[in-house]
């Protein structure tokens, strides 16, 4: 079998660090979602400008973390650059 005749260093155990990075950002989008509330809140009520660039870059981290988790999901699922999720319909030029 082409397992066992490898000759890579990579170990046959090894296991994808998806569920680890899924979840390290669900809890970054949820601080960030709440960072980018408090934030916003802060500067309406105080008027300074830090606080609207605190408030910016909650909000830019929460997006980052939002993006990051449906590019997991997307690989979970699958899915392959150009298959549109549907087997049959990538490159057609064959």
């Amino acid at each position: 079998m082409w397992l066992r005749d490898r000759t890579g260093t990579e170990p046959t155990t090894a296991r994808s660090p998806l569920r680890a990075r899924r979840v390290l950002s669900m809890v970054a989008l949820v601080l960030a979602v709440a960072a980018a509330v408090f934030f916003a809140i802060r500067a309406m009520s105080t008027g300074e400008e830090v606080w609207r660039w605190e408030a910016a870059i909650a909000a830019v981290v929460a997006v980052v973390a939002a993006v990051d988790l449906l590019v997991i999901r997307h690989r979970r699922s699958g899915g392959r650059p150009g298959s549109g999720g549907r087997p049959g319909s990538g490159d057609r030029s064959r």
